[in-house]
């Protein structure tokens, strides 16, 4: 049953929010049945804002229906304090571990905020970054250079996702993705695209299945032969027959997230993240 009013739900962190909003919303996906409001509140850099984050939520706890849920990432001691005032349910996703990792680690926690998405591993932030100047400059088949750099090659009908799950690849995890797309010539021939021939071990396919296709296509160009269900079932069905003939892997992207479908490849494709 869907509540009349949402909950209000407030994610706190001291840098941008992120893993606060990421890990919230993940244990939220298990209350499917409630409405949420959701708010976030980043960059919370001493006591004095944190004040005023506290009446924030108490002025939202005193005016509406139902208790805010507070998710907060926020490492400062003084910060984390003032906090836990507000009469919302505070669920402290860091603090509550970081006791129990200084006692098995045997040290102190730096206790520095943006660790998580900031500047603190520069090498492996820059790696990020040249990853997703490599997935943009080989969108879409856009560029040929340096393909054999690629650790994986997303293959698949336009519009079934493979931008978002190259550019996620990339900016996430630090691989080097690029995406190719099928098109006309490709089913007419049955054959992968030459460029691709040699790099078939490091092709992984995406499909979906035809009626979702035809309605993002359709909000691309409405009443084109492009999204007719008719064509995008002829797409699909020639992708994966190519897939099969020569042992690509693949999946449907039809009921997967973008985190979903990039997991399940670096597992399939044995990709270090």
């Amino acid at each position: 049953m869907t509540n009349v009013d949402p909950v209000p739900v407030f994610f706190l962190s001291d840098s941008t929010g992120i893993t606060a909003e990421t890990l919230g919303n993940t244990l939220l996906t298990q209350f499917p049945e409630i409405d949420f409001d959701r708010t976030t509140i980043p960059f919370i850099m001493d006591v004095a804002q944190a004040q005023s984050v506290v009446a924030t939520i108490d002025g939202v706890a005193a005016h509406g229906g139902h208790k805010p849920i507070v998710f907060s990432t926020v490492v400062t001691s003084s910060i984390r304090h003032t906090l836990a005032e507000c009469t919302g349910t505070l669920v402290d996703l860091l603090g509550t571990y970081l006791g129990q990792l200084e006692q098995a680690l045997a040290t102190r926690a730096s206790n520095e905020p943006g660790r998580a998405h900031g500047l603190g591993n520069a090498a492996r932030y820059q790696s990020r970054m040249t990853a997703v100047e490599y997935a943009m400059e080989h969108d879409d088949g856009q560029s040929l250079r340096a393909l054999e750099k690629a650790q994986i090659i997303l293959v698949a009908p336009s519009r079934c996702g493979k931008t978002p799950t190259t550019m996620y690849l990339a900016l996430q995890h630090g691989i080097f993705a690029a995406n190719f797309p099928l098109v006309d010539e490709d089913f007419e021939r049955e054959g992968l695209p030459k460029p691709l021939r040699p790099f078939v071990d490091k092709c992984f396919g995406l499909t979906t299945n035809p009626l979702r296709l035809s309605q993002v296509r359709t909000q691309r160009r409405e009443g084109s032969p492009y999204a007719s269900l008719r064509q995008c079932g002829f797409e699909l069905r020639s992708a994966e027959r190519l897939y099969a003939s020569h042992g690509i892997p693949f999946l449907n992207s039809a009921s997967m997230s973008v985190e979903e479908m990039s997991a399940t490849i670096l597992q399939q494709m044995k990709l270090k993240r």
